[in-house]
C-alpha cells in the first residue's frame, strides 16, 4: 500500500512512488523537477501555481499494479484542483463526482458493488462517457457516500482498467471510523500545503527556486537578503493555495489574513459538524491551546495548559480526532536515536504542531509588521514559528514519522530527528544566526553515529562534525 506525501515519501509492497531528488539534466547538469500549474480564473487574468505532487500522480498512472488512489489532506489544501488538473492534462476526459452535492448518488453503493451499474450511474450524473484507461474518475468527498471507501476494493479487484481517484476533507477521520476498509486494495497520497520552493515558483521567483533545487550555495549566498525577505513573507502567508494566490495577486497581507481566518473558521465549523457532540468542547479547547503550547520554551505538550487539572484521558479522543483529520501533527519523543527510530518512540511525550505556518500566525493574531520588520517582544514566539516552518518542510520530504529527543535528567533537547534510509539525522533549529549548539554537541558526543544538521539563518557550510543549512533551503538541502 502506497503512502506518499507531497514532496517526499515511501512505498510499501514492491512499488516505488518516492520522489527522489530532481533528475539531473545530462546537458546542463542542473536538477529539473516536474511541476503542474494551477489555473485560477479571475476577472483580469489567469494565475499559475505549481504543485510538485504531479510527480506521484504520473507514476501512479503508469504503474502496472495501479490501485484506486486516495488523496488525503485538509480542507482547501488543493486536492480537488490537483485531481481535476491532472485529469485535464493526462486523460481524454474526466468524470468528476462530488458526493457532498451529488445527492442522488450518496446511496449508489448501498445495494451492491456491481461496477457496470455504478459506471452507468456515474455517466448519467456527469454526462461523461467513461472509457476504460482514457477517463479519470474522481470521487470527491467520498466519505459522504455510504460505503464509498469500500467500493474502491471492487474497482481494484473487478475493474482495474478504470482509473479512480478519491479524496475528502475529513477522510482521515472517516477512514478510522470505517467498519470495512479495503486494506491493500488502495494507494494513498498525502497532500501537504505548498513548501517554500513551491511558494517561490508560484509567485514568479522560479530562478531563486532553481538555485535551491540545484544547491548552488555561492549564488544562494549572494542573494541571501532576498531569500530571507521572501522567507518572512512565506512565514506569514504559509502554503495554503488560496493565500499564496492572493500574495501573488495583491501582496496585501490584510487580504491574506482574511483568507486564513476564513479557512480556520471552516475547520471550526467542521469540528461542530462532524465530531462527536460530547467531544466538541474539548476539541475546541485543545485546538485553541496550540499557539500557547508552542510559545513555551519547553514545547512538550502539557494537558494542564489546556485547563487546570486536565489529564491525558480527558482529551485523548479530542486529540485523536484532530490528528486524524490532519489539522494537528504529533512529534513524539524518542528515548534514544537507535535504528529504527520508531522502536524507541515514547508515546506519552510529544510536541504538537498544526499543519501550516501561515495559519499558526493567523491563530496567534501575529501581525505582518511584527513578523517582517521584527519586534523585541516577538523574539520568544519566533522560535515556535520557525520550528513550525521547519517541520512543514520536513514533512514534504519524509514520509516516515518525525521525532524529537530530550534528555531524561537535563534540559538538553534536539528539535527534530529523522531517519533517512540508514542514517539518523538530528536537527537543531535556530530562528536567527545564533550558532551556539550546546545541545547538539552534547548529543553528538553521546551518539557519534548520527549525522547532525543545524538549520539557521547562517549560510550553508560543512564543518567536521555537522552541516549548517540555511532556513530557506531545508527541503532541497536535506538530500
Amino acid at each position: 500500500m502506497l503512502c506518499a506525501p507531497t514532496a517526499g515519501g515511501h512505498a510499501d509492497d514492491d512499488k516505488d512512488y518516492t520522489l527522489k531528488r530532481p533528475k539531473k539534466c545530462k546537458k546542463t547538469h542542473k536538477y529539473v523537477r516536474k511541476s503542474v500549474y494551477l489555473h485560477i480564473n479571475t476577472s483580469e487574468k489567469v494565475e499559475n501555481m505549481k504543485r510538485n505532487a504531479i510527480n506521484y500522480l504520473e507514476k501512479w498512472k503508469k504503474s502496472k499494479d495501479r490501485k484506486p488512489l486516495i488523496i488525503r489532506g485538509v480542507r482547501q489544501v488543493g486536492k480537488t484542483w490537483l485531481m481535476k488538473e491532472f485529469g485535464r492534462i493526462h486523460y481524454r476526459n474526466v468524470a468528476y463526482i462530488n458526493f457532498e452535492s451529488a445527492l442522488s448518488l450518496k446511496r449508489v453503493f448501498s445495494a451492491d458493488f456491481d461496477i457496470q451499474r455504478i459506471i452507468t450511474a456515474f455517466e448519467i450524473e456527469t454526462g461523461v462517457k467513461i472509457e476504460k484507461n482514457n477517463t479519470l474518475i474522481i470521487l470527491d468527498e467520498i466519505q459522504e457516500a455510504e460505503r464509498g471507501v469500500t467500493v474502491l476494493k471492487y474497482f481494484y479487484e473487478e475493474a482495474p482498467q478504470y482509473h479512480v481517484m478519491a479524496a475528502g476533507s475529513l477522510l482521515g477521520v472517516a477512514l478510522h471510523q470505517q467498519t470495512s476498509f479495503p486494506v491493500g486494495k488502495v494507494d494513498f497520497m498525502d497532500l501537504q500545503p505548498m513548501g517554500f520552493t513551491e511558494f517561490l515558483e508560484a509567485i514568479g521567483q522560479s530562478k531563486l527556486a532553481g538555485l535551491l533545487y540545484n544547491r548552488e550555495w555561492d549564488l544562494i549566498k549572494a542573494f541571501k537578503e532576498r531569500f530571507v525577505n521572501l522567507l518572512k513573507h512565506y512565514y506569514f502567508t504559509g502554503g495554503m493555495p488560496e493565500a499564496v494566490l492572493e500574495y501573488k495577486a495583491s501582496n496585501d497581507f490584510n487580504r491574506i489574513r482574511t483568507i486564513q481566518k476564513s479557512i480556520l473558521r471552516g475547520y471550526e465549523q467542521d469540528f461542530s459538524k462532524h465530531a462527536p457532540v460530547s467531544v466538541i468542547p474539548r476539541i475546541n479547547m485543545l485546538w485553541n491551546s496550540v499557539p500557547a503550547q508552542l510559545a513555551k520554551e519547553n514545547k512538550k505538550f502539557i494537558y494542564g495548559a489546556i485547563r487546570k487539572g486536565a489529564r491525558a484521558k480527558d482529551f485523548e479522543l479530542a486529540l485523536n480526532w484532530l490528528c486524524n483529520s490532519g489539522v494537528l501533527y504529533k512529534v513524539h519523543r524518542i528515548k534514544k536515536p537507535g535504528m529504527p527510530l520508531k522502536a524507541y518512540e515514547d508515546f506519552n511525550v510529544f510536541k504538537l504542531f498544526i499543519f501550516d505556518v501561515g495559519l499558526l500566525g493567523a491563530m496567534s493574531e501575529l501581525s505582518a509588521k511584527t513578523l517582517i520588520e521584527g519586534n523585541r517582544i516577538f523574539e520568544e514566539f519566533k522560535g515556535a514559528l520557525t520550528e513550525q516552518y521547519v517541520l512543514q518542510q520536513l514533512r514534504l520530504k519524509y514520509a516516515s514519522d518525525i521525532y524529537y529527543w530530550s534528555a531524561e535528567r537535563s534540559s538538553g533537547e534536539i528539535d527534530f530527528i529523522v531517519q533517512d534510509e540508514e542514517d539518523i539525522i538530528p536537527i537543531e533549529v535556530k530562528a536567527e544566526e545564533n550558532l551556539k549548539a550546546k545541545s547538539l554537541k552534547s548529543f553528538i558526543k553521546k551518539y557519534p553515529h548520527t549525522k547532525p544538521v543545524r538549520i539557521s539563518m547562517s549560510d550553508y557550510r560543512e564543518e567536521s562534525w555537522m552541516v549548517n543549512l540555511p532556513l530557506y533551503a531545508v527541503e532541497s538541502g536535506l538530500r
